[in-house]
């Protein structure tokens, strides 16, 4: 399946990412079930730098899944609205910050960005 939601929260989600928009700024916990076993993992977000770390703590918004679930996210197999709207997954709180969430994990393969498409340029997303 490729990188699973772990691996891609661990190495891809922390650090810099221009293409949030700067006045970006909240708290996220995204809850991973896995059976009986649920796995939290905290989201700080402030002006396009992004933390990671497992912790249970209240964030403004919490999002929850099976573990499958977010593994297509990180593959890109996803989207996070369409999730939610097939109930894949629930999210509770500032739901601005779910369009963020987003934009931290990868879109389908071989999608391209909306202007590439436009002007008929092969670029990726």
């Amino acid at each position: 399946m490729g990188v699973s939601a772990v691996e891609h929260l661990e190495r891809r989600v922390a650090g810099r990412h221009p293409e949030l928009p700067e006045n970006t700024a909240g708290t996220l916990r995204l809850d991973l079930r896995d059976g009986g076993h649920t796995e939290h993992w905290y989201l700080t977000i402030d002006h396009q730098n992004v933390e990671v770390a497992r912790s249970p703590d209240e964030a403004e918004l919490i999002v929850r899944a099976d573990r499958e679930v977010f593994d297509r996210l990180a593959a890109g197999q996803l989207h996070v609205v369409a999730g939610l709207l097939r109930n894949d997954l629930t999210a509770q709180g500032n739901l601005r910050l779910l369009l963020t969430l987003r934009r931290l994990f990868p879109g389908p393969p071989g999608a391209r960005h909306p202007r590439d498409a436009a002007c008929g340029r092969g670029g990726t997303a």
